[in-house]
Protein backbone atom coordinates (compact mmCIF):
# COMPACT_ATOMS: atom_id res chain seq x y z
CA UNK A 1 0.00 0.00 0.00
CA UNK A 2 1.33 3.45 -0.92
CA UNK A 3 2.47 5.59 2.02
CA UNK A 4 2.07 9.34 2.50
CA UNK A 5 5.64 9.81 1.31
CA UNK A 6 5.14 7.56 -1.73
CA UNK A 7 2.12 9.54 -2.89
CA UNK A 8 3.75 12.91 -2.32
CA UNK A 9 6.97 11.94 -4.08
CA UNK A 10 5.08 10.43 -7.00
CA UNK A 11 3.31 13.76 -7.52
CA UNK A 12 6.54 15.75 -7.36
CA UNK A 13 8.53 13.40 -9.58
CA UNK A 14 5.75 13.41 -12.19
CA UNK A 15 5.79 17.20 -12.13
CA UNK A 16 9.59 17.26 -12.44
CA UNK A 17 9.50 14.83 -15.36
CA UNK A 18 7.16 17.18 -17.22
CA UNK A 19 9.39 20.22 -16.60
CA UNK A 20 11.20 21.00 -19.85
CA UNK A 21 13.05 24.08 -18.61
CA UNK A 22 16.84 24.00 -18.90
CA UNK A 23 18.53 24.20 -15.50
CA UNK A 24 21.41 26.32 -16.87
CA UNK A 25 18.95 28.90 -18.11
CA UNK A 26 17.29 29.08 -14.70
CA UNK A 27 20.66 29.48 -13.00
CA UNK A 28 21.32 32.44 -15.28
CA UNK A 29 18.39 34.29 -13.70
CA UNK A 30 19.93 34.06 -10.24
CA UNK A 31 22.63 36.64 -10.98
CA UNK A 32 20.17 39.53 -10.72
CA UNK A 33 18.83 38.56 -7.30
CA UNK A 34 19.72 40.16 -4.00
CA UNK A 35 22.01 38.15 -1.73
CA UNK A 36 20.26 35.52 0.38
CA UNK A 37 19.74 36.44 4.02
CA UNK A 38 21.86 33.73 5.61
CA UNK A 39 19.61 31.09 7.15
CA UNK A 40 22.31 28.98 8.79
CA UNK A 41 24.22 32.00 10.05
CA UNK A 42 21.11 33.38 11.75
CA UNK A 43 20.51 30.10 13.57
CA UNK A 44 24.15 29.83 14.63
CA UNK A 45 24.17 33.39 15.99
CA UNK A 46 20.98 33.09 18.07
CA UNK A 47 21.57 33.64 21.79
CA UNK A 48 18.78 31.24 22.80
CA UNK A 49 17.19 28.19 21.22
CA UNK A 50 16.32 29.51 17.78
CA UNK A 51 12.75 29.10 16.55
CA UNK A 52 12.06 28.48 12.87
CA UNK A 53 8.38 29.38 12.76
CA UNK A 54 6.32 27.83 10.00
CA UNK A 55 3.60 29.13 7.71
CA UNK A 56 1.54 25.97 7.30
CA UNK A 57 -2.08 25.73 6.16
CA UNK A 58 -2.68 21.97 6.35
CA UNK A 59 -0.99 18.57 6.63
CA UNK A 60 -1.72 15.21 5.01
CA UNK A 61 -2.21 13.53 8.38
CA UNK A 62 -4.06 16.27 10.32
CA UNK A 63 -6.00 17.92 7.51
CA UNK A 64 -6.73 21.64 7.61
CA UNK A 65 -4.84 23.56 10.29
CA UNK A 66 -5.34 27.22 9.32
CA UNK A 67 -6.34 27.38 5.67
CA UNK A 68 -7.30 31.07 5.79
CA UNK A 69 -4.05 32.31 7.33
CA UNK A 70 -2.52 35.55 6.05
CA UNK A 71 1.16 34.70 5.47
CA UNK A 72 2.35 38.29 5.73
CA UNK A 73 0.45 38.97 8.96
CA UNK A 74 1.60 35.69 10.48
CA UNK A 75 5.19 36.41 9.48
CA UNK A 76 5.03 39.78 11.23
CA UNK A 77 3.64 38.09 14.35
CA UNK A 78 6.47 35.57 14.28
CA UNK A 79 9.15 38.24 13.85
CA UNK A 80 7.77 40.40 16.67
CA UNK A 81 7.67 37.36 18.99
CA UNK A 82 11.36 36.61 18.44
CA UNK A 83 11.49 34.00 15.69
CA UNK A 84 14.97 33.61 14.22
CA UNK A 85 13.91 32.24 10.83
CA UNK A 86 10.77 31.12 9.01
CA UNK A 87 9.69 28.04 7.10
CA UNK A 88 7.02 28.35 4.41
CA UNK A 89 5.25 25.40 2.78
CA UNK A 90 5.01 25.71 -1.00
CA UNK A 91 3.48 22.29 -1.73
CA UNK A 92 -0.10 22.92 -2.84
CA UNK A 93 -1.84 19.54 -3.21
CA UNK A 94 -0.75 18.11 0.14
CA UNK A 95 -0.08 21.12 2.39
CA UNK A 96 -2.08 23.96 0.86
CA UNK A 97 1.05 26.07 0.34
CA UNK A 98 2.32 28.10 -2.60
CA UNK A 99 5.15 30.23 -3.90
CA UNK A 100 2.86 33.20 -3.26
CA UNK A 101 2.78 32.32 0.46
CA UNK A 102 6.57 32.32 0.52
CA UNK A 103 6.85 35.64 -1.29
CA UNK A 104 4.27 37.31 0.95
CA UNK A 105 5.83 36.06 4.18
CA UNK A 106 9.42 36.91 3.21
CA UNK A 107 8.55 40.36 1.89
CA UNK A 108 6.75 41.23 5.13
CA UNK A 109 9.75 40.67 7.41
CA UNK A 110 13.54 40.55 7.52
CA UNK A 111 13.83 36.93 8.63
CA UNK A 112 15.64 34.33 6.54
CA UNK A 113 13.25 31.77 5.02
CA UNK A 114 13.47 28.10 4.10
CA UNK A 115 11.23 26.79 1.35
CA UNK A 116 9.55 23.72 2.86
CA UNK A 117 8.83 21.35 0.00
CA UNK A 118 9.89 18.06 -1.56
CA UNK A 119 12.97 18.81 -3.65
CA UNK A 120 13.33 16.08 -6.28
CA UNK A 121 15.21 17.68 -9.19
CA UNK A 122 17.78 20.34 -10.00
CA UNK A 123 15.13 22.81 -11.17
CA UNK A 124 13.47 22.58 -7.75
CA UNK A 125 16.70 23.81 -6.20
CA UNK A 126 17.02 26.80 -8.51
CA UNK A 127 13.30 27.58 -8.23
CA UNK A 128 13.76 27.78 -4.47
CA UNK A 129 16.25 30.61 -4.96
CA UNK A 130 14.13 32.31 -7.64
CA UNK A 131 11.09 32.23 -5.31
CA UNK A 132 13.09 34.29 -2.82
CA UNK A 133 13.94 31.62 -0.26
CA UNK A 134 17.28 31.62 1.54
CA UNK A 135 17.54 27.89 2.25
CA UNK A 136 16.47 24.70 0.50
CA UNK A 137 15.27 21.50 2.17
CA UNK A 138 16.78 18.19 1.06
CA UNK A 139 15.08 15.14 2.58
CA UNK A 140 17.47 12.21 2.80
CA UNK A 141 14.62 9.68 2.72
CA UNK A 142 13.46 11.07 -0.64
CA UNK A 143 16.83 11.26 -2.42
CA UNK A 144 19.64 8.93 -3.37
CA UNK A 145 23.29 9.67 -2.62
CA UNK A 146 24.00 11.28 -6.00
CA UNK A 147 20.95 13.54 -5.70
CA UNK A 148 21.98 14.65 -2.22
CA UNK A 149 25.46 15.55 -3.45
CA UNK A 150 24.37 17.19 -6.71
CA UNK A 151 21.49 19.21 -5.27
CA UNK A 152 23.61 20.38 -2.33
CA UNK A 153 26.36 21.56 -4.67
CA UNK A 154 23.87 23.33 -6.92
CA UNK A 155 22.25 25.03 -3.94
CA UNK A 156 25.61 26.38 -2.83
CA UNK A 157 26.29 27.57 -6.38
CA UNK A 158 23.10 29.64 -6.47
CA UNK A 159 23.60 31.06 -2.97
CA UNK A 160 21.29 28.91 -0.86
CA UNK A 161 21.94 27.29 2.49
CA UNK A 162 20.99 23.60 2.67
CA UNK A 163 19.04 21.97 5.48
CA UNK A 164 19.37 18.22 5.14
CA UNK A 165 16.55 16.40 6.90
CA UNK A 166 17.19 12.97 8.39
CA UNK A 167 15.18 10.52 10.50
CA UNK A 168 17.82 8.16 11.84
CA UNK A 169 21.54 7.50 12.14
CA UNK A 170 21.84 5.85 8.73
CA UNK A 171 20.33 8.85 6.96
CA UNK A 172 22.53 11.14 9.05
CA UNK A 173 25.64 9.31 7.86
CA UNK A 174 24.51 9.72 4.25
CA UNK A 175 23.81 13.42 4.78
CA UNK A 176 27.25 14.08 6.22
CA UNK A 177 29.03 12.01 3.58
CA UNK A 178 27.31 13.58 0.59
CA UNK A 179 26.52 17.17 1.61
CA UNK A 180 29.07 18.05 4.29
CA UNK A 181 26.29 18.21 6.86
CA UNK A 182 26.76 21.75 8.19
CA UNK A 183 22.99 22.19 8.76
CA UNK A 184 21.15 19.05 9.87
CA UNK A 185 17.48 18.67 10.73
CA UNK A 186 16.14 15.63 12.57
CA UNK A 187 12.48 15.14 11.77
CA UNK A 188 10.62 13.39 14.58
CA UNK A 189 7.74 12.64 12.20
CA UNK A 190 8.03 9.37 10.31
CA UNK A 191 7.36 10.28 6.68
CA UNK A 192 6.00 6.81 5.96
CA UNK A 193 3.38 6.71 8.74
CA UNK A 194 3.38 10.42 9.67
CA UNK A 195 3.48 9.37 13.34
CA UNK A 196 5.65 11.44 15.69
CA UNK A 197 8.34 9.92 17.95
CA UNK A 198 9.06 12.53 20.61
CA UNK A 199 12.44 10.94 21.50
CA UNK A 200 13.82 10.56 17.98
CA UNK A 201 15.70 13.86 17.91
CA UNK A 202 17.22 13.29 21.35
CA UNK A 203 18.50 9.85 20.31
CA UNK A 204 20.06 11.04 17.05
CA UNK A 205 21.54 14.25 18.48
CA UNK A 206 24.67 12.60 19.86
CA UNK A 207 25.67 11.40 16.38
CA UNK A 208 25.44 14.80 14.67
CA UNK A 209 28.87 16.37 14.03
CA UNK A 210 29.78 19.12 16.48
CA UNK A 211 30.36 21.52 13.56
CA UNK A 212 26.75 21.22 12.36
CA UNK A 213 23.94 23.57 13.26
CA UNK A 214 21.33 21.18 14.67
CA UNK A 215 17.59 21.57 14.10
CA UNK A 216 14.83 19.46 15.66
CA UNK A 217 11.73 19.25 13.47
CA UNK A 218 8.11 18.26 14.17
CA UNK A 219 6.43 17.18 17.37
CA UNK A 220 7.42 20.19 19.49
CA UNK A 221 4.46 20.60 21.85
CA UNK A 222 5.66 23.41 24.10
CA UNK A 223 8.33 24.66 26.49
CA UNK A 224 9.12 21.28 28.05
CA UNK A 225 9.98 19.82 24.65
CA UNK A 226 12.06 22.88 23.79
CA UNK A 227 14.04 22.51 27.04
CA UNK A 228 14.67 18.81 26.37
CA UNK A 229 15.85 19.49 22.83
CA UNK A 230 18.10 22.35 23.92
CA UNK A 231 19.61 20.09 26.57
CA UNK A 232 20.26 17.46 23.88
CA UNK A 233 22.34 20.01 21.98
CA UNK A 234 19.95 21.42 19.41
CA UNK A 235 20.46 24.97 18.19
CA UNK A 236 16.95 25.38 16.80
CA UNK A 237 13.46 23.92 16.57
CA UNK A 238 11.23 24.06 13.51
CA UNK A 239 7.63 24.46 14.64
CA UNK A 240 4.47 24.64 12.55
CA UNK A 241 1.32 22.98 13.88
CA UNK A 242 1.75 24.28 17.44
CA UNK A 243 2.00 27.88 16.25
CA UNK A 244 -0.63 28.00 13.49
CA UNK A 245 -3.24 26.37 15.72
CA UNK A 246 -2.43 28.41 18.85
CA UNK A 247 -4.92 30.99 20.10
CA UNK A 248 -1.91 33.26 20.69
CA UNK A 249 0.93 32.29 18.30
CA UNK A 250 3.24 34.98 19.71
CA UNK A 251 2.93 33.66 23.26
CA UNK A 252 3.37 30.06 22.09
CA UNK A 253 6.52 31.04 20.19
CA UNK A 254 7.96 33.02 23.10
CA UNK A 255 7.64 29.94 25.33
CA UNK A 256 9.98 28.03 23.01
CA UNK A 257 12.86 30.52 23.21
CA UNK A 258 14.61 28.73 26.05
CA UNK A 259 18.32 28.96 26.93
CA UNK A 260 20.55 26.76 24.83
CA UNK A 261 21.91 23.67 26.47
Amino acid sequence: MATYLDRILEHHRDRAAADERATDALVGHVAGLEQARGFRAALAAADRLAVISEVKRRSPSKGDLFMELDPAALARTYEAAGATCMSVLTDGPHFGGSAADLAAARTAVGLPVIRKDFTVCANDVVDTRLMGADCVLLIAAALDDAELADFSALATEVGLDVLVEVHDEAELARAVAHTGGDLIGVNQRDLVTFEVDQQRAVRVAAEIPATAVKVAESGVRGRADALALAAAGYDAVLVGELLVTAADPAAALAELRVPRG
